[in-house]
């Protein structure tokens, strides 16, 4: 070997393998990356148990980048959730279809539910007090919201079998409540199956106490 080169001619230094470089990230991309991280662990540990610096080691950036980006973490929460809340929205407002008033009970129990399983960070997120409540909103102010999409449809049923239709509000929040308190309890146990929930939760919004079937069936398409 003369000078770093082997007798063959070759160079040992050129068979290391390289360091890959890094590649630049642009802002929209960085941008997303703190949004996925953030919401992560506002899921796991709440608002008050995350930090800006928490935020920045695990997107391998200084703390200045997330404040360029969100001014801070009340930023980045506040869109966190307005993201979320949306994707609730969106799901709910999607799903009522149907004619039939017992048909748009299930689906709206189908929304909620199916939202949970499929963004159970995020339901976990929605739930949870924050102190920065007042400017990103709350879960109470996201129920009224879909309530209010149901008070229309109460609203007509109520007229068509001679009821006052003035309570439609009243019964568009009791049955939109009944159905997402009953979601944050099956968040965690997840049992019995998905469709059983929305049987039963419908169940009891048709039905009432005095009437429950022993075994509720849907009577939608959707069996699972």
């Amino acid at each position: 070997m003369m000078g770093g080169v082997a007798i063959d001619g070759s160079n040992p230094s050129s068979d290391k393998p390289r360091r890959g470089r890094r590649v630049r990230m642009t802002g929209a991309e960085r941008r997303q990356q703190l949004l996925d991280i953030g919401r992560t662990l506002f899921a796991e540990k709440g608002f008050e148990g995350t930090s800006v610096e928490e935020i920045a080691a695990k997107a391998g950036v200084s703390k200045p980048v997330v404040y360029e980006h969100f001014g801070g973490k009340e930023g980045l929460y506040a869109v966190v959730v307005d993201r979320e809340m949306r994707q609730l929205l969106d799901g709910v407002n999607g799903a009522l279809t149907a004619g039939h008033p017992r048909e748009l009970l299930e689906q709206a129990a189908f929304a909620l539910l199916d939202y949970i399983e499929s963004y159970t960070d995020g339901f976990r997120i929605l739930v949870r007090d924050s102190p920065v409540a007042q400017s990103t909103g709350t879960f109470a102010s996201l129920i009224s919201d879909i309530a209010t999409q149901v008070e229309d449809i109460l609203g007509l049923e109520f007229k068509a079998r001679g009821f006052d239709p003035k309570l439609a509000p009243l019964y568009a929040q009791a049955l939109v409540g009944m159905v997402a308190l009953t979601g944050q309890w099956w968040l965690d146990v997840r049992r019995p199956k998905k469709a059983e929930v929305a049987a039963h939760l419908v169940n009891l919004a048709w039905h009432g106490l005095d009437k429950l079937e022993s075994k509720p069936q849907l009577v939608g398409r959707r069996k699972s």
